[in-house]
């Protein structure tokens, strides 16, 4: 008997010996190929890029992959319980490799001839998910084996935990326990109940097996099952098991939550980002700030689709989007799916009219919703023969609607449901801070996902009027003065070349004869530009507006410059009126303001070119790396004083002239230019606060006509007045400065020199010192233009 057992000892000696020597010589033929575990604690998780407003509110996020890293501290004790009561229970007591578990594998196969499931442990799943394929083959599960004794060595049990957490695949496109918190429940990781930590726990196992969103019934199974492990363990008590079992499926899919609505700048944003980075910026990490102001964006979206349905409700309704047959008996399940190939676009619902009285039309929301619309709010919606005709008035609710139609609604200002059609015109809306260029809002069209071109940043057009400010602008740097008398008296040009007369008018056709400078660009008279552009040349001109940013190289250098004849964007334009704004400083429009890596750490911030009026240029000789950020000061491009002249004028363009609807607002210091190109093709508003420029825009992709009388301040001011009502509701009144070296006197407004003691009508006008009238106004004189009420017919043309 001891014989026997002697050689049963040599035996499993040497069937030890055997296994100790295979062991070795698989570890050295396997290791040396195997990759770094070092590289564990340099991981960089894929993460998407988002984009965030000036608040650190959503706009947007790119990535194949929902992930949002979380630190081993910020896990609840809850979730960690279950995760490894349903994983790997002895994770804090093995080193890498269950034993036991791999040896319940190996009777099982040796017993049934089946490969069993089981035996691998938390690391050595984090082995396989960071540097193993997933094909089940001996060999990978030896070097997940041998990678999992590694990375044991080199990263601490928290760090392997928290490293599988962040990297494990939950379903629906979540990456990651913080991550699938969001998306099945909208919640942070510190929000959840029991119930919900146990259901993510069970997800790791067959994402979508036990998805319960997909399949509510099996997740319930394997939340229950996880929950079960939990009290069998020790984790939870026997009542608080039986509480949680009981507890409903809360689960829902939660998409992006977006706070900030612009999706013009997000596209911005992230084509400049894969510009710089490639395809790589979608998992980097990237949080990128912009300079986007909630509240400013808010608006602009607002203000812009306000606008365009008011324009489109004024030139008549061009019918049904659609019409189809409805049976007796059909139900709102019925309309909802009839519904349900149409989309919502922008503020617009679509709705399908299911019966209709004699006062009142019913129709059927795709939101589930049955809203009744009454005779009063159709009577808009004369059709519409062309751009400048509509038929005859609306007298009953069949004029209008039929049962069947699907068409548009829209809720107004009270949120009642109003019917309306998608736009034809289009729009463009941008605000900027005129003393570093920060862009606080951005809208470049009716609606991103209907149209992506960004008529902001991509559409040139004919400023129109509104680029008078920068020909008179250049005029008083010619030595003009706002009390300058020009002659608005028709001209004609001949052009030999092409045999053609150009004869241009004034919008209202009527010519009011010598008019100061001051009046003539606040009724915005054509033919004293035109004027002006004459005497100082369209070649200085050019030249001014240069330093303003515009490109000279889509100027004309002829006359019809003087009636805003080159093309411009509106990123162009908010560019030029915020050294109007801003005292006379060149800034450059942006719009991110900083980017941050996935660790936190700052990679890019914005140093935008500033007004600082008491700067003196920056001389910094440290190397960049090794300073801080210091204030780049923005250049002057025009005096204080031509500035401030200039701001007088534009001024009285809101109070006494085309812009003078911005009254509305109950403000005196809004200044601004409208501009409507011949034919009301394009209609602006260029306006600003001593604080905020803002540009709108309005028009038609391919170039037509708006229609009759749609001007700058008929079309395009109506929006920046509701952008301004909002931006503006807690600024303070700013009164204009005047700079040193101005002198104020009393003049003959119909002669633009000193009143004398006969002048019977006398105005106060601001100059600078050097261009003082030094000459009296005679006691007889022949009757000028030179009002300053408004009692005249305001003009537009180009």
């Amino acid at each position: 008997m001891f014989a026997f057992l002697r050689k049963l000892f040599n035996f499993a000696l040497l069937c030890s010996v055997f296994l100790a020597i295979a062991i070795a010589t698989i570890y050295y033929l396997l290791a040396p190929k195997l990759p770094d575990t070092a590289s564990l604690k340099e991981t960089q998780f894929q993460v998407p890029l988002r984009i965030f407003s000036a608040e650190n509110q959503l706009i947007a996020e790119f990535g194949e992959k929902r992930r949002i890293p979380v630190n081993y501290n910020e896990i609840p004790p809850y979730l960690i319980q279950a995760i490894l009561a349903s994983e790997d229970d002895r994770f804090f007591e093995h080193p890498g490799v269950d034993y036991h578990g791999i040896l319940r594998a190996v009777y099982s196969l040796a017993t049934t001839g089946v490969k069993a499931q089981g035996g691998s442990t938390i690391t050595m799943q984090v082995a396989r998910n960071f540097f193993l394929s997933r094909e089940k083959t001996y060999l990978r599960k030896l070097k997940e084996i041998i990678l999992a004794l590694q990375i044991e060595q080199k990263l601490t049990k928290e760090e392997i935990l928290t490293l599988y957490l962040n990297k494990i695949y939950l379903g629906n496109r979540a990456y990651g326990i913080g991550a699938a918190a969001k998306v099945y429940y909208g919640k942070t990781l510190a929000e959840l109940t029991l119930p919900q930590f146990a259901m993510i726990a069970g997800l790791p196992k067959a994402p979508s097996k036990f998805n319960p969103v997909a399949n509510p019934d099996r997740a319930q199974l394997r939340r229950n099952y996880v929950l079960r492990r939990m009290w069998q363990v020790g984790h939870i008590s026997q009542q608080d098991y039986q509480t949680a079992i009981q507890a409903p499926i809360t689960a829902s899919y939660h998409n992006r939550n977006v706070e900030v609505y612009a999706p013009y700048i997000a596209e911005m944003v992230r084509t400049q980002l894969i510009e710089q980075y490639g395809d790589e910026a979608y998992n980097m990490g990237l949080n990128v700030y912009t300079t986007i102001r909630a509240k400013h964006q808010k608006a602009a979206n607002t203000a812009l689709q306000s606008a365009l349905i008011s324009y489109d409700k004024r030139h008549g309704y061009r019918g049904a989007q659609n019409t189809t047959v409805l049976e007796e008996g059909m139900k709102n399940e019925d309309f909802k799916q009839i519904l349900s190939s149409f989309s919502n676009i922008g503020p617009l619902h679509p709705a399908i009219v299911i019966s209709i009285d004699e006062e009142l039309a019913h129709l059927y929301i795709k939101d589930n919703e049955i809203i009744d619309l009454p005779l009063a709010s159709l009577k808009w919606a004369r059709k519409q023969l062309n751009t400048n005709r509509r038929g005859k008035a609306v007298t009953k609710i069949t004029d209008v609607l039929s049962v069947g139609d699907i068409v548009q609604l829209h809720q107004d200002e009270q949120e009642n449901w109003q019917l309306t059609q998608l736009p034809e015109a289009e729009g463009a809306l941008i605000s900027v801070s005129p003393f570093d260029g920060a862009v606080t809002a951005l809208n470049g069209g009716f609606e991103y996902f209907q149209n992506k071109f960004n008529r902001v940043t991509q559409s040139r057009r004919q400023p129109g009027s509104g680029f008078k400010p920068f020909i008179y602008s250049a005029a008083l740097d010619k030595g003009y003065t706002a009390a300058s008398i020009i002659n608005d008296a028709p001209v004609v040009f001949d052009n030999p070349s092409d045999e053609n007369v150009w004869r241009p008018e004034n919008y209202s056709g009527k010519f009011f004869g010598p008019t100061r400078l001051r009046v003539a660009l606040t009724k915005s008279r054509n033919l004293v530009s035109i004027r002006i552009l004459r005497d100082i040349g369209a070649g200085y001109v050019i030249d001014y507006a240069k330093k303003f940013g515009f490109d000279t190289t889509q100027m004309p250098k002829s006359l019809s410059l003087a009636l805003g004849s080159g093309s411009a964007a509106p990123w162009d334009m908010a560019r030029a009126y915020s050294s109007l704004a801003n005292g006379g400083y060149r800034v450059e429009p942006y719009i991110i303001q900083r980017i941050e890596n996935a660790d936190g750490d700052i990679i890019m911030q914005a140093e935008p070119l500033t007004v600082c009026e008491t700067c003196a240029a920056l001389t910094i000789s440290e190397p960049e790396e090794n300073r801080t950020l210091a204030l780049r000061p923005a250049e002057r491009i025009m005096t204080a004083q031509n500035n401030f002249i200039m701001n007088s004028l534009l001024r009285d363009v809101v109070r006494y002239g085309t812009g003078r609807k911005a009254m509305s607002l109950g403000r005196h210091d809004l200044a601004g230019k409208t501009g409507t190109t011949n034919d009301q093709i394009d209609a602006w508003f260029n306006g600003f606060h001593p604080e905020l420029v803002a540009i709108s825009w309005v028009g038609f992709d391919a170039p037509k006509t708006l229609g009759r009388y749609e001007t700058g301040g008929r079309a395009a001011l109506p929006m920046w007045i509701d952008f301004m009502k909002v931006a503006l509701d807690d600024v303070p009144e700013e009164p204009l400065q005047q700079p040193v070296d101005m002198i104020t006197v009393q003049i003959d407004p119909e002669t633009g020199l000193l009143a004398g003691p006969d002048t019977q009508k006398v105005i106060s006008e601001t100059f600078r010192e050097q261009y003082v009238p030094t000459k009296i106004s005679p006691p007889v004189h022949i009757e000028l233009d030179s009002s300053d009420q408004d009692l005249e017919p305001n003009e537009e043309l180009f």
